[in-house]
């Protein structure tokens, strides 16, 4: 069965009395060059152990199960069992587990399922989840990469060169644990039911040491999300409020890592945040 074929998938739902969640941000694919080139780029083979995220019916799980070692498919939506049952039933080396992967302990699954084997993830992510996912993928620290299908928006700003202008906090905090590539586009034509806005692929790879030296992460973040926090203001302000010092304080920082005070934070590189974190220590 052609999972991807929009009249067969229509037929398979029906058979299963399937309705479509929109608070589960449930979208499935219909073409099927989608989900082939996301299992082809994602790196699958046989010596990896992939973990994916939000299978669905199953149409990316197929296309990993015929590249990958071992496939462990985590689903919140328990409805969908008797669906990726039929849809799975020829693929031995892919299990599917009926759970939340943010109450999951990553690390232990990975010793579980992966043992001997290279672990990735491979996901079409819900919109609604792809921060805290993120976070927990990247925070686990055993994956040797993630490719996922996110929002083009969120993608675009996970991807581009910290310091552009174009990103938040959260691409510095993504971009200081992995380097990210911007795949390809997704259009909504692609999916069932159509979300209103494009998708985009993305690949992150976790760094085996940050790109900048760090003694203090905790207060390297505090510095990163005080300069985000009041995106028209100028870092001295920006700086000010989130850190709760005076602005005469926030100026003479900023000036003694040879920075403008009148800068704003997004245009702020790694390095320069490194900067802003060590000088405080010193102060």
């Amino acid at each position: 069965m052609n999972l991807c074929d929009e009249t067969a998938l229509r037929v398979l739902l029906a058979r299963h009395g399937f309705h479509f969640s929109k608070s589960k941000g449930q979208n499935f694919l219909i073409a099927d060059w989608v989900p082939e080139r996301i299992a082809r780029e994602s790196g699958a083979a046989a010596d990896a152990g992939v973990l994916e995220i939000g299978p669905g019916v199953g149409a990316l799980t197929v296309q990993l199960a015929r590249l990958a070692g071992r496939v462990t498919a985590v689903e919140l939506d328990k409805s969908l069992a008797p669906l990726l049952a039929e849809t799975l039933a020829d693929c031995p080396n892919t299990e599917v587990l009926f759970a939340d992967v943010l109450q999951l302990d990553l690390p232990a699954l990975v010793r579980e399922r992966f043992s001997g084997l290279r672990p990735m993830v491979c996901a079409n992510l819900p919109y609604n989840i792809t921060t805290p996912v993120l976070t927990a993928l990247l925070e686990a620290g055993c994956f040797d990469s993630l490719t996922v299908m996110v929002q083009r928006e969120v993608a675009r700003r996970l991807s581009v060169p910290v310091g552009s202008g174009d990103g938040g906090a959260f691409a510095v905090w993504v971009q200081y644990h992995a380097a990210a590539e911007l795949l390809f586009d997704v259009p909504p034509e692609c999916f069932l039911p159509a979300p209103k806005v494009t998708s985009s692929v993305l690949r992150l790879t976790p760094y085996a040491a940050p790109p900048v030296s760090v003694t203090d992460e905790a207060l390297f973040f505090r510095t990163v999300r005080a300069a985000f926090a009041l995106r028209r203001k100028t870092l001295v302000n920006s700086l000010a409020a989130g850190l709760s010092m005076e602005k005469d304080r926030a100026r003479e920082l900023i000036l003694s890592c040879g920075l403008d005070p009148s800068v704003r934070g997004e245009r702020l590189t790694m390095e320069d945040f490194a900067k802003l974190t060590a000088a405080q220590q010193i102060g």
